[in-house]
């Protein structure tokens, strides 16, 4: 699978973080069987809840209208120079698992800029789903 768009998109992304009490900057980038990609990035704040990139995406294209996913691209990393294997928090993956089937995957960034492939159920096993 080609994920180059993906890749520079939650590269992209990733520079528009506001981390000022990590630091830690994140970048995503949804693919929904639409067709269409939406990018997410963290966002901080001094507050106790700050909103991770994998939710910005989500959120902005439920708030579109969309419902259906087929993966999501995630880098992060300490700085914008660098980057980490960057697993979605669990409650991303709690999150994400009420809008996804058993298929959607989840591509991660590695620091050699590799891609790790995972399912949702490989991240979040024995999840609560109604």
């Amino acid at each position: 699978m080609n994920l180059d768009e993906e890749i520079f998109i939650a590269k992209s992304a990733r520079q528009n973080s506001y981390a000022p009490h990590s630091p830690y900057f994140v970048g995503a980038a949804l693919k929904c069987k639409s067709g269409k990609i939406y990018s997410g990035c963290n966002i901080q704040n001094d507050g106790i809840m700050s909103i991770c990139a994998e939710r910005v995406a989500f959120t902005k294209a439920i708030s579109e209208g969309e419902r259906e996913f087929e993966h999501i691209v995630v880098c992060g990393g300490p700085s914008l120079e660098s980057l980490e294997h960057c697993t979605p928090c669990g409650y991303c993956r709690q999150f994400m698992n009420e809008f996804v089937d058993q298929d959607f995957k989840i591509y991660l960034l590695e620091p050699d800029n590799t891609v790790s492939e995972y399912k949702i159920d490989d991240l979040l096993p024995h999840s609560f789903k109604l």
